[in-house]
């Protein structure tokens, strides 16, 4: 009997076995057939065989209909895996595409409407199925999340925000008036007034007289002094007055310095307090705010807009922005780490863009080179007219005009 021919454990089935593991070449793949060649030379007799042929027919009768199914299939692979792999990250496209094309049972690409994956991506930001932005890098896409649920809790983040902030409103418009009915009392709180020194008893004699005898007498004659008549007058009282009524001044004024201390100390400490709170509600790392004026320091832009001051026109998501620049007027897409704040003259005004204050506008009332910080005075909100000591250079940028 003849050996049998062919088999599973065959050296050849287990070599075509290994070369056909693995992704292949995209050029010889048919998404008709769902078949891969390994070479020019299989894909063509893929291309003559009956098989093929009959898919050819059935893909004739209805095109359009093949079409949309493969290109609606290649967007839901590459979207259902951005949301599971990403979530709401910004990507770049290709990343995404990489790891799509991974599974050797994706759907190709050039079985569905779009020749190139530009073009894919600047379908799905048009559709509104993604945030897709260009930098020098290429195309990044941010997925949008509109599952129910996710929206849910968005919407219950925002309105624990905005309760938060109306308390925090509410707070700063109590410590307003706390702080008007302190100065109010303090300028009816009559200050100590200092007199000239006079000594009351001024009629008052004291007289001595020695007898030449034996025995030592003391004669004291006393008028009869204005205050109470039982009052013992000893000479420590009546040379000493001066002094002792310069002391009892001298603890007065003391202990209304005291007074007006303690009661500076408590205003301070309930408005160091609500700063404290406003800074970490307001605290973030991004800072980009429409309308403040900022200077390019990175290179990747190009040398033209390099160190370059520019406005921002329009802010597009939490970190990036569309700016005109001061001088040319080129208009371009920025991310906040591509610029930095400006600070003006002493004077101007300027918006703060991070911290406790962020979003109010105030005007520059001192710098300190030392520091690396400033004093502004609030102009907006609540807290209108307060001045606010070490804030730093990054937390505030010039108001464009």
């Amino acid at each position: 009997m003849g050996k049998e021919k062919g088999g599973f454990l065959t050296p050849k089935a287990i070599a075509n076995r290994i070369k056909a593991k693995g992704l292949q070449k995209l050029r010889w793949y048919c998404q008709m057939c769902q078949k891969q060649c390994r070479d020019e030379n299989g894909f063509k007799c893929h291309m003559m065989s009956e098989s093929h042929q009959r898919q050819l027919l059935l893909f004739a009768e209805n095109p359009d209909k093949y079409l949309d199914t493969f290109s609606k299939d290649f967007q839901d692979g590459y979207l259902e895996l951005l949301r599971r792999r990403f979530g709401t990250k910004r990507v770049h496209a290709n990343i995404v595409y990489q790891e799509y094309i991974a599974d050797r049972e994706h759907v190709h690409m050039n079985s569905t409407m779009w020749e190139t994956l530009t073009e894919f991506v600047k379908w799905l930001g048009k559709e509104g199925e993604c945030v897709v932005d260009y930098t020098e890098k290429g195309w990044f896409v941010q997925y949008i999340d509109r599952d129910p649920e996710t929206i849910r809790r968005q919407e219950a983040t925002k309105a624990k925000e905005k309760m938060d902030m109306d308390d925090e409103e509410r707070t700063a418009k109590f410590i307003q008036q706390q702080i008007s009915r302190a100065s109010q009392s303090d300028t009816k709180s009559h200050n100590p007034e200092f007199t000239e020194l006079k000594r009351e008893d001024e009629e008052e004699k004291v007289t001595f007289s020695l007898d030449s005898g034996a025995k030592k007498k003391e004669d004291t004659t006393f008028k009869k002094p204005t205050g109470n008549p039982l009052k013992k007058v000893d000479s420590k009282s009546v040379f000493g007055k001066g002094e002792s009524s310069r002391q009892e001044g001298k603890m007065e004024t003391g202990g209304a310095e005291m007074r007006g201390q303690k009661r500076k100390s408590a205003l301070g400490e309930i408005m160091e307090f609500e700063e404290k709170k406003r800074e970490k509600v307001n605290r973030k790392d991004y800072w980009l705010q429409k309308g403040i004026v900022i200077k390019i320091v990175s290179k990747k832009l190009g040398d033209k807009f390099y160190k370059k001051k520019a406005y921002v026109k329009e802010v597009k998501d939490l970190y990036t922005g569309i700016i005109k620049t001061l001088d040319s007027g080129d208009t371009i897409k920025v991310d906040q780490t591509h610029v930095e704040t400006v600070i003006p003259a002493i004077g101007k005004e300027v918006m703060v863009v991070n911290g406790a204050y962020r979003g109010e506008k105030a005007t520059l009332e001192h710098i300190d080179t030392k520091e690396f910080c400033c004093t502004i005075k609030i102009n907006s909100g609540l807290i209108t007219g307060r001045i606010v000591e070490g804030i730093q250079y990054e937390d505030i940028s010039k108001l464009h005009t």
